[in-house]
């Protein structure tokens, strides 16, 4: 894509995402978190102990088959209701998975765009990129050779007094 002549658009962001296979991966995480969520496996217990279909007489005769159908029937939309808010508590969770598709979605813009991705988020809201990121890593190392090189020559200077 030239990233001079086209503007990039959500949909160029989702279907990069949906080509490479991120999408698949979230919803795996998505489904295996809602798998490990026992305040959800226990809501649907709860739901299914107090429900209607199980507690009427004579429910104790009716086949597997049709208690299924009617525990289906009656327990499937807000079992799902309550799936689907814990599904988007995980999304906009902003320091779990919420926090990963966002960085998700920025990498595939950046790399649609033409523009180096940020590394991280900033406090308040700006990024780092890789090349401000290795510019202060060679500030860095220049402050920490010329700290070496002061210490070195302390160091030889202390030497030479000591053998005055």
């Amino acid at each position: 894509m030239d990233s001079c002549s086209s503007v990039i658009t959500p949909e160029d962001v989702l279907e990069s995402l949906m080509n490479d296979g991120t999408i698949d991966a979230l919803r795996l995480k998505i489904i295996n978190q809602l798998k490990a969520n026992e305040e959800l496996k226990n809501t649907t217990i709860k739901m299914a102990e107090q429900s209607k279909v199980l507690n009427t007489p004579g429910a104790e005769k009716q086949t597997k088959r049709e208690l299924f159908d009617a525990l289906r029937q009656e327990l499937e939309a807000p079992v799902l209701e309550k799936a689907s808010k814990s599904v988007w508590e995980l999304i906009l969770d902003s320091n779990g998975l919420g926090k990963e598709i966002s960085e998700m979605v920025e990498k595939v813009f950046s790399r649609l765009s033409g523009r180096e991705p940020p590394l991280f988020p900033l406090p308040d809201g700006e990024t780092h990129t890789n090349k401000e990121i290795e510019n202060e890593k060679e500030k860095r190392k220049g402050k920490e050779w010329a700290n070496a090189k002061q210490r070195k020559g302390e160091f030889s200077l202390l030497i030479k007094e000591k053998e005055f």
